[in-house]
């Protein structure tokens, strides 16, 4: 058996290895999410209450994507309220937060757009793109395990990610939804219930 580097460049070698760290840390996040889908059918999704500034969660999701938002030559802003609270798990609120930035870029196009909103008695979390938005009969289906837009476009990802955004909506007495914008793109969102008085 030959050694693995053998008759291959420097450069070869740098590439295959990104790849490997790029299909472990798929894999990963693959086991990851379906470790929280399945804690929450069993009503085992942990999460620990706290008193969340709503400005600062979207801020923190907003710089994690900081880089790909260079990359891509495409804008994350965010815009809460001042003084918004919310009573929350933080950790959840981001990873569900993250998995919505995270379809906007994939399926989107031009600026993101977190930002927050009290309606109701609840707070509304929402993510925008201006992109083409779902398909109309992608909708109903938008927050089910493995359900994906674009099943024959290539475009990556699990289609696990708005049941994750789902789950956490669910684990904090909320919901999630979707819908295509007037003005095109999509607006996905957390409807969570405001911060006791």
């Amino acid at each position: 058996m030959l050694p693995l580097g053998r008759g291959r460049s420097r450069e070869e070698l740098e590439a295959a290895l990104a790849s490997a760290v790029e299909e472990t840390d798929r894999l990963v996040q693959l086991a990851e999410d379906l470790l929280v889908i399945a804690r929450f059918e069993q009503g085992k999704l942990p999460v620990r209450m706290a008193s969340v500034h709503v400005d600062e969660v979207l801020a923190d999701v907003r710089a994690r994507f900081a880089v790909r938002s260079r990359e891509t030559a495409r804008d994350v802003v965010a815009d809460a309220p001042d003084g918004m609270w919310l009573t929350a798990d933080p950790e959840r609120l981001r990873q569900a937060l993250g998995n919505m930035v995270d379809n906007a870029f994939r399926h989107g196009q031009g600026t993101v757009r977190l930002s927050a909103q009290t309606v109701n008695h609840h707070v509304e979390l929402h993510v925008r793109d201006e992109g083409p938005g779902f398909p109309d009969d992608f909708l109903e289906t938008a927050f089910e395990r493995f359900s994906r837009a674009d099943e024959g476009r290539g475009r990556g990802g699990t289609g696990l990610g708005l049941a994750i955004v789902e789950a956490i909506a669910q684990a904090h007495r909320g919901k999630a939804a979707a819908s295509n914008r007037p003005e095109g793109g999509a607006d996905v969102w957390l409807e969570l219930p405001a911060r006791d008085a």
